[in-house]
Parts: structure tokens; C-alpha cells; sequence
């Protein structure tokens, strides 16, 4: 596995489930708090926790108050979606 897998691997265990359905939200269009909260059904206070990690690891970015992936972001979600890809044939 490369370097660049290794880090996406561990971003997975890191965010956990909560962590890539905040992501998923906003790849679906979420700009905000409240719309994250209506796209992945969790509660605020978990989306207000969490936000500040993603952009930390830049998986986000907050323009003008609205939330959009990063390019590490969207990376992560090919990363994702190739993996899930793979178990679902193997």
C-alpha cells in the first residue's frame, strides 16, 4: 500500500462513521450546519464537533460560511468509494 493510501486508511479509523457522513453531506450539497443535519440525520452537536477536525485535516474548507470539500476531501471519497468497490466484488 502507498504512503498516500496508508494516511487515507487512517483518516477512516480517525473520523469514523460520523466523520464520512458529515463529508457525505457536503459532497451531496450541504453548505451548512443545519442543511448537514438534515442530509445525514445526525445531531448538531456532533456536526459542530466535528467540523473543525475536517478542516483541520483539510478535508473541508469553509468559504463565506459555507462548507465545501477540499481536494484532500474529495481524494478521501475516491479513496472511500474505490474500497467499498472492492469489497463489494470480492
Amino acid at each position: 500500500m502507498s504512503k498516500e493510501n496508508d494516511s487515507l486508511e487512517d483518516l477512516k479509523y480517525l473520523l469514523g462513521n460520523m466523520g464520512v457522513e458529515i463529508l457525505d453531506a457536503i459532497d451531496k450539497g450541504a453548505k451548512d450546519i443545519e442543511t448537514i443535519k438534515i442530509f445525514s440525520g445526525l445531531p448538531i452537536s456532533c456536526i459542530k464537533g466535528r467540523i473543525p477536525v475536517l478542516i483541520d485535516l483539510k478535508l473541508i474548507q469553509n468559504e463565506n460560511n459555507e462548507f465545501h470539500l477540499a481536494e484532500r476531501g474529495h481524494n478521501f471519497k475516491q479513496y472511500l468509494k474505490k474500497n467499498l468497490e472492492k469489497k463489494k466484488t470480492s
